[in-house]
């Protein structure tokens, strides 16, 4: 529903507070309803599950989440099991690994770097190097390999391989060592596959090909520039590019496990690519990073990156769906960044609204996070009712039907008053008045029915209807939504 909906009553002739839906629920209402059974399936076919029960059904020990809303985290919750060994729970500051989106935090320390003259986003990769040479041959001849290919993996760079991480009593190779496929590497070494620009392919040894640029250019390890440009920054206060995790933060940093939710052996993997795979950090950090992009893209943060630098991040670079760091994408009627991660035992997405300032982290330590987050990411776009959610409004003017008010006996308006719900989160109230029957949506103002028969009302303000509907026995048991040839039902609930 909904959109629609909250459009209709709110043009009934007053002004709403805020942009935002369903205004007075608070975190605690909505947690309530992204956590209990949902009113429809879902694509997965799981919305008849509470988080309980999906988390336990798909072998997930541990999840965190953060919410973000009118660009605050608007809350932050941990569940279940952070370590099945030890039975240490989850906690809003349990650390997981990042996987994937340590890619768009590495991202904003190059774009810093270019910020400060460093380098620009379209040198030579070879020219910001001194510590090792990509060998282009034939494909860099037209168009040399430059930091803004390898942030978006178009550069023509193939790997292909993801990083599966070392035990930690492994010895680790060093960045040098990975992208010249060493023996001591578990990667073989990267290598160019095309000319720069001809076709976008998701490249983790591009990444890290540019978090050596970055260390050298700089003059500094990696975890350094990252904690001194970026993380401290922000205030991402529960992260670090440290690998392996130092004994003080291991101490709440959740376990790896498998599809059944068991431990694997090692607590973790080590992730010496740091840039590509390497940051630890919980949902609230990762927030405060999308509000800091959010923020920064309308000019009203700047810590890190400029409005104009950031919007590096935000745009595709031309070919391919990724622009310096984040993918970019056109969800329903909004255009969302986004990255998801996945390492050894850990899945985990960010997703955030370009302009709207909502948003959404998950974080799971388990192989088979990626279809709780999945369910829960819908969950939430539903109940704070997203944009992605949302359908094209149709174009072309139509002459509004002339509709006729009739006389309908204060018994029959009697049997529709109540309350009737569309989601979990929406609804709508029914009440009888001395005027007439009267409706408010969750969080609107009040405006007037008139009926069109003794089941079918409309709304003068917006060309919108509603039809109640009756069981054999005539008992109200549902009302239908009607505007632009579209329909919506919720049913009555009191």
């Amino acid at each position: 529903m909904n959109l629609r909906l909250m459009v209709a009553l709110s043009l009934a002739g007053v002004a709403l507070p805020a942009p935002s839906v369903a205004q007075d629920r608070t975190p605690a209402d909505y947690i309530a309803a992204i956590e209990s059974v949902q009113d429809s399936a879902g694509e997965d076919g799981l919305g008849d599950k509470t988080i309980e029960e999906l988390m336990k059904d798909l072998g997930v020990p541990g999840m965190s989440i953060a919410v973000i809303k009118d660009f605050e985290v608007h809350w932050a919750k941990g569940y279940g099991i952070a370590d099945v060994e030890t039975g240490a729970p989850v906690d809003t500051e349990t650390m997981f690994q990042a996987a994937s989106i340590s890619k768009p935090v590495a991202a904003m320390a190059v774009l810093e770097a270019v910020q400060d003259g460093l380098f620009t986003l379209d040198d030579d990769i070879n020219d910001i190097l001194t510590s090792w040479t990509l060998d282009g041959g034939e494909f860099t001849r037209e168009r040399p390999v430059t930091p803004r290919w390898l942030t978006s993996h178009t550069s023509g760079l193939g790997d292909g391989f993801g990083f599966p991480g070392y035990d930690p009593d492994d010895p680790l190779p060093t960045v040098v060592q990975i992208l010249d496929g060493h023996q001591v590497s578990n990667v073989e070494p990267v290598f160019m596959e095309r000319a720069p620009m001809a076709y976008y392919e998701y490249s983790g040894g591009g990444v890290t090909v540019m978090q050596q640029a970055l260390s050298d250019a700089r003059g500094q390890p990696f975890a350094d520039i990252m904690q001194e440009h970026v993380l401290d920054p922000i205030g991402m206060t529960n992260s670090a590019f440290e690998q392996p995790l130092s004994p003080a933060r291991d101490r709440n940093a959740a376990r790896a496990h498998d599809r059944d939710g068991r431990a694997m052996g090692p607590k973790w993997h080590v992730y010496p690519e740091l840039a590509a795979a390497g940051l630890w950090t919980t949902p609230t950090d990762l927030a405060r990073f999308a509000i800091e992009v959010q923020q920064s893209a309308i000019g009203q943060a700047n810590r890190v990156l400029s409005r104009t630098t950031v919007q590096e991040m935000l745009a595709p670079v031309g070919v391919g769906n990724f622009a310096v760091g984040f993918s970019i994408s056109k969800r329903g009627e909004g255009w969302y960044f986004s990255h998801g991660g996945g390492n050894w035992g850990f899945r985990c997405t960010l997703l955030a609204h370009q302009v709207k300032g909502y948003g959404l982290v998950i974080m799971t330590n388990a192989e088979r996070g990626g279809t709780l987050i999945a369910e829960i990411s819908r969950r939430i776009q539903r109940a704070y009712q997203w944009d992605s959610m949302a359908e094209p409004v149709r174009r072309g003017y139509h002459s509004p039907v002339e509709r006729r008010e009739v006389e309908v006996s204060r018994d029959i308006l009697s049997t529709y008053v109540g309350e009737y719900v569309f989601s979990p989160v929406m609804s709508i109230v029914v009440t009888l008045e001395e005027t007439g029957l009267l409706v408010q949506a969750t969080g609107q103002p009040v405006v007037p029915l008139f009926a069109e028969s003794e089941t079918k009302f409309f709304l003068r303000v917006i060309d919108a209807q509603l039809t109640f509907i009756k069981d054999d026995a005539g008992t109200v048991t549902s009302v239908i939504f009607h505007q632009g040839g579209t329909r919506e039902t919720a049913e009555k609930v009191r």
